[in-house]
C-alpha cells in the first residue's frame, strides 16, 4: 500500500464516499474544497493498492495550518475493504507522510444515530495511534466537536490555541458564512 496525491478530477469519486460516511452537517462545501485543493491548502490522498492497482480509500487533509499542524478532515475506506485492516494501514501511511509536521488534528462528531457507539469506536481507533482528546468548546453542525490531536514533533497541549487552530483550518476552506453555519464555540470559550 502507498499514498498518492489525487487529481482534481478524482474529487467527485472521493466525495461520494465522504458523503456516504459523514453527516451532511460536517461536510464542507465541495466547491470550497476544490478551491482549497487548487491553492494547496488541502490535499486529497488515496491509499493505493499497488498489487491490484485499486484505490482502497481516501483522505482529505488540510496541509497548511497555524503552528505547523495538519488537519485530517475526512478519512474513509471503501465499504468492501472495511474490517480488513486497511484503516490501520491508512493511518500509518498518513503519519509517515506528515512526520515532519508538529502533529495531526482530527475531529470526531456524533449526530446521535447510534447512541454514541460510533463516537466510542472512533475515539478508540484514534487513541490506538496516540491521539488525545483536546477540550475545544467547539460544535460542528450543532453537536459537540471532539478534537483529537496526534503530537508528532509538537505537543497535544493545544487547548489554549485550539480555537485559533480550528478557525484557521476552516477559514482556509470555507467562506465566513459557511464557517459560521458549521463551526461555533461555546460562550465560555469566547
Amino acid at each position: 500500500m502507498k499514498l498518492r496525491i489525487c487529481s482534481q478530477r478524482e474529487l467527485a469519486h472521493a466525495w461520494a464516499l465522504f458523503a456516504e460516511d459523514f453527516d451532511e452537517k460536517e461536510l464542507l462545501p465541495r466547491l470550497a474544497v476544490r478551491r482549497a485543493l487548487l491553492r494547496g491548502d488541502m490535499e486529497l490522498l488515496a491509499m493505493f493498492d499497488e498489487q491490484s492497482r485499486i484505490d482502497v480509500g481516501f483522505a482529505l487533509v488540510g496541509c497548511r495550518g497555524v503552528y505547523g499542524y495538519v488537519w485530517l478532515k475526512y478519512l474513509a475506506v471503501l465499504p468492501w475493504y472495511r474490517e480488513r485492516g486497511f484503516g490501520i494501514e491508512f493511518m500509518r501511511l498518513l503519519h509517515k507522510r506528515y512526520a515532519s509536521k508538529q502533529g495531526i488534528v482530527a475531529e470526531i462528531t456524533d449526530f446521535g444515530e447510534d447512541g454514541g457507539q460510533t463516537l466510542r469506536t472512533l475515539r478508540k481507533f484514534f487513541a490506538r495511534f496516540g491521539y488525545v482528546e483536546v477540550a475545544s468548546g467547539a460544535k460542528l453542525g450543532g453537536v459537540e466537536d471532539h478534537v483529537m490531536v496526534k503530537p508528532i514533533k509538537g505537543t497535544a497541549e493545544l487547548e489554549p490555541v485550539i480555537r485559533r487552530v480550528l478557525l484557521d483550518f476552516y477559514g482556509r476552506v470555507s467562506s465566513p458564512l459557511d464557517r459560521q453555519r458549521m463551526l461555533c464555540f461555546e460562550e465560555t470559550e469566547a
